[in-house]
Formats: C-alpha cells, structure tokens, sequence
C-alpha cells in the first residue's frame, strides 16, 4: 500500500524518488518496508498491472530510471487497501511478545531486569518522539497527520512502559508463573519457574 500510495501521489515519478521519499518518513520502522525491496516491489506491481511504466531514461553514466504511473487496477487497490486499514485492527508482529511467551525460561532477576531496560528504552524513544513534536521541523516543515502519527507512538510506548514496569514487579515478587490447577497437571513442568524442561530422546 505504501509504494501505490507514493506512485499515486508522486505520479509520474522514478523509482529512486519513491526510494528517497519513503526513508525520508523512515518507513523501513514501521511500515515494513525494506528500501533494498522497493526496486522489486515497484517491478512487481507493474507485472501485476497496478502500475505501469511511462519512460525510461538513461543521463550519462547513471542507471537507467523508469518512470512509474499508477493504472486503473492500482487505484482500485490502493483505495481496497487503504480502507481496510482505517477500518480494521491488524495486531503487528512484535518478537518480543514470543519471547515473552517464554517468561519461564529466563531467570526472575534477569526477566525484571529486562523488563525495566525495556521500559527504558521505550521512555527514550518517546523522549525523542517529544521533542521531534515540539521542534520546527514537525510543527512548520511537515503536514500535521505527521505529529498525530508521533502522538499515537508515544501512547503506545508510554502504554508499554507502564505495562513492562508493573509486570517487572509482579517478578521480583516471586508471583507464580502457573496457576495451582496446572501445576499439578501433567505437560506443564517445563513451565514451572525454575524447572528444566524435560529431556527429549532424540536417538
């Protein structure tokens, strides 16, 4: 969505400038959108018939650019794509929260531990987040949505914090990782804090 967006709102444009624009929002953060892929993307969506390329042209020495339009189809799409995501709630995928699944496995010190380094490191990055909002470069260089997005960053890491800090607590309280009715049951020993999980026979 992202690269028809960019297409149709730059249109005709080179790919190197849809490049140049999407690194400029730093979406390889949070849109999981890779600069090395755009060039394939771009290719992709043409084979697919979204876009379509206008000219190519070659100055000197330099690559040869392609010039890029979106098609009918794309616009069609784009708009699909578009309302979907204004209209639903897509859980992103967060490594941390299999690891987390995990809890058990890693000692209590060093799981709080981790934890608060967490809530550190999100605290800073709503730090940034804070002062890129107050700066000139937000408020007069960029269009307003752009703070909006930097609000909803910040409430969602301010909401981790709080989460990674409390549950830190509840750790270094020594709370039980497995409620009384699992633990008598059979299947959960390698969940209990501190047990090694069973041995596998490999042979």
């Amino acid at each position: 969505m992202m690269i028809l967006g960019l297409v149709r709102w730059m249109q005709p444009v080179h790919g190197y400038d849809v490049r140049r624009e999407l690194l400029s929002w730093s979406a390889d953060k949070w849109a999981n959108v890779q600069p090395g892929s755009i060039y394939h993307a771009l290719r992709k969506l043409t084979e697919e018939g979204l876009l379509r390329a206008v000219a190519t042209e070659q100055v000197g020495a330099r690559p040869a650019r392609t010039t890029y339009e979106v098609t009918v189809k794309g616009e069609d799409e784009f708009e699909t794509l578009l309302r979907n995501h204004w209209w639903n709630v897509s859980e992103p995928t967060d490594p941390f929260v299999a690891a987390f699944s995990f809890l058990p496995a890693m000692p209590r010190d060093e799981a709080a531990a981790a934890l608060r380094n967490r809530a550190n490191l999100l605290r800073a990055g709503v730090d940034s987040m804070r002062a890129s909002l107050g700066s000139d470069w937000v408020r007069n260089r960029k269009p307003t949505h752009v703070g909006w997005m930097f609000e909803l960053w910040s409430a969602r890491a301010e909401a981790e914090m709080t989460w990674c800090e409390r549950i830190a607590e509840r750790i270094d309280s020594g709370v039980s990782y497995l409620p009384a009715e699992l633990d008598e049951e059979q299947g959960w020993s390698g969940w209990r804090d501190g047990v090694e999980p069973p041995a596998t026979d490999t042979e």
